[in-house]
């Protein structure tokens, strides 16, 4: 079996499905993962889902990645504006990442339009709501299935 590919998920994506609807739906986060889960087992990739509130979690789980997965989805929710500590992170590391967010970021706050991670991911998908992630996973299974 390939390494496996981590879902990380940063501060409030544990109240998906109940915090701001009109942004960011009613799929839950366990929704979401169990989504992911199905679709990489048709694959035959094993997927590894983390969630924290704590910015040194993610942290450690994308230096965790970088030696033990083969890819991360990464959406960092608010620390996507703000940690420097997380793009240390994913400079460290030499695998892909993918960033993704349930909203446009674009046609929200100005705040939210910068990234610290953009600039080090493979790309960038948003604004799908929970297909954001399914994308970003389609993507890395299809590069890993076609060389």
């Amino acid at each position: 079996m390939a390494k496996p590919i981590f879902v990380l998920s940063g501060p409030n994506l544990n109240l998906l499905g109940t915090r701001e609807p009109e942004i960011y739906g009613k799929t839950t986060l366990k929704d979401i993962h169990d989504s992911l889960t199905r679709q990489a087992a048709k694959s035959q990739v094993d997927l590894v889902c983390f969630q924290s509130n704590m910015e040194g979690d993610l942290v450690n789980w994308i230096q965790q990645a970088g030696q033990e997965g083969q890819a991360i989805i990464i959406n960092a929710g608010a620390y996507t504006h703000t940690s420097i500590a997380i793009a240390d992170a994913i400079r460290s590391i030499d695998i892909p990442v993918i960033e993704v967010h349930l909203s446009n970021i674009y046609q929200r706050e100005e705040y939210r339009h910068h990234s610290y991670i953009s600039p080090l991911a493979k790309g960038l998908i948003c604004g799908f709501g929970a297909k954001s992630y399914e994308l970003a996973l389609q993507v890395l299974l299809f590069e890993a299935q076609n060389g």
